[in-house]
């Protein structure tokens, strides 16, 4: 249970994945879920060396929904968008790496897509949840006045069996989310089809990535929020 008290968010979440300093290696899987992503942290720093983004932009991270997001400049035109998520990856992943994919580029805002992976591989709501309490702790402790927002789990096809866990991790998040003043972003909901079941026709071959038209949703749901 987390330690809450009636008159803001709770103090300390229970089974979080906790940064500790940016030399020690980290816990698999208890902090970070795999050592691969390491490769992806160079790649991004070496790309930040050769074309440096766009300070207190709005930066775009998480798993392979973002890194795959091709139109996301195009899609929200004038916006300063900074894409890093890196495929596969989970939410304890972003809250490990928030020295080097968040804090340098000191966005005006964060909107993170993770919580799909992390649910499939067998991680709870609840450890859901508690990461991402984490992942807002980490980020507010270096810029406090960086707006925060989080894009619900989608439905997938090829993962229909984990509908009734996605809406419980997204009802806890969602909750959580009020409570620290964070923006919760639903695309679960409009990606269903009449029968509550993920829309076919949003996804690609592999019924789990999203075609254009699922991005389509995704920049309807999400252009509200951009400040």
């Amino acid at each position: 249970m987390l330690n809450a008290c009636a008159g803001g968010p709770p103090t300390a979440p229970v089974a979080a994945a906790t940064p500790v300093a940016a030399q020690s290696a980290p816990r698999i899987p208890e902090q970070v879920s795999n050592p691969a992503w390491e490769a992806d942290m160079r790649r991004f720093e070496a790309a930040d060396a050769q074309s440096p983004p766009p300070r207190h932009g709005v930066l775009f991270i998480g798993s392979s929904s973002i890194r795959f997001w091709d139109t996301l400049a195009r899609d929200f035109p004038g916006v300063p968008v900074i894409n890093r998520g890196f495929g596969g990856s989970e939410l304890r992943d972003s809250t490990w790496y928030a020295d080097r994919i968040i804090v340098p580029y000191a966005p005006r805002q964060v909107l993170i897509y993770a919580g799909d992976n992390d649910l499939n591989a067998g991680r709870t709501p609840q450890q859901l949840r508690a990461d991402f309490i984490a992942f807002v702790e980490r980020v507010r402790r270096d810029l406090p006045k960086t707006k925060l927002a989080y894009i619900s789990t989608k439905p997938s096809p090829s993962r229909a069996h984990l509908l009734a866990t996605q809406r419980q991790a997204n009802a806890l998040i969602q909750a959580e989310a009020k409570r620290y003043g964070v923006d919760y972003i639903d695309i679960f909901t409009p990606m269903l089809d009449a029968t509550g079941q993920p829309d076919e026709s949003l996804f690609i071959e592999d019924r789990l990535h999203m075609n254009r038209a699922g991005y389509l949703i995704w920049q309807r749901e999400i252009a509200p929020y951009l400040k």
